[in-house]
């Protein structure tokens, strides 16, 4: 809801938002839109990564300091740059819907023309029932084979 004029941009940065059903369908193989995850690499290791998501990429938008404040990732939008064309379709997501938000501004000020928020986050993706998957570091605990 929260309208952002930045650094004297057009009025184009008002973010598309879609919930995550419409996400979900987005971001499946029919969909025609790639999935950029915007969290931390500490939260995608403690919570998860989106299940359907086999071409999802992360940039995190903001780092957690040694001090637990955050910080936002200078080379955001260059890093995203290296990995998506300023055309391509791409579904914008974090953990409830703020940073992914704050992101698309950012990627829209920088002449990204089709990116959309996940309102709601990974939390909304949860609450749905959606599937998530799980990089396990270490040998299973128990015996799921």
């Amino acid at each position: 809801m929260a309208q952002t004029d930045c650094c004297g941009g057009s009025s184009e940065s008002v973010v598309t938002t879609v919930d995550v059903a419409a996400a979900r369908e987005l971001i499946s193989p029919a969909g025609g839109h790639r999935y950029l995850d915007v969290r931390t690499e500490e939260e995608l290791t403690r919570l998860g990564h989106l299940v359907e998501v086999d071409g999802s990429l992360n940039v995190p938008y903001m780092f957690i300091t040694p001090q637990g404040s955050r910080v936002k990732n200078a080379q955001f939008v260059e890093q995203v740059a290296s990995l998506f064309t300023k055309d391509e379709q791409v579904v914008v997501g974090c953990q409830s819907g703020k940073r992914s938000e704050l992101a698309c501004i950012d990627l829209q000020a920088a002449g990204f023309k089709n990116v959309k928020n996940m309102g709601g986050g990974y939390l909304a993706w949860l609450d749905h029932g959606f599937p998530v998957y799980h990089i396990n570091h270490s040998p299973p605990a128990q015996g799921t084979a």
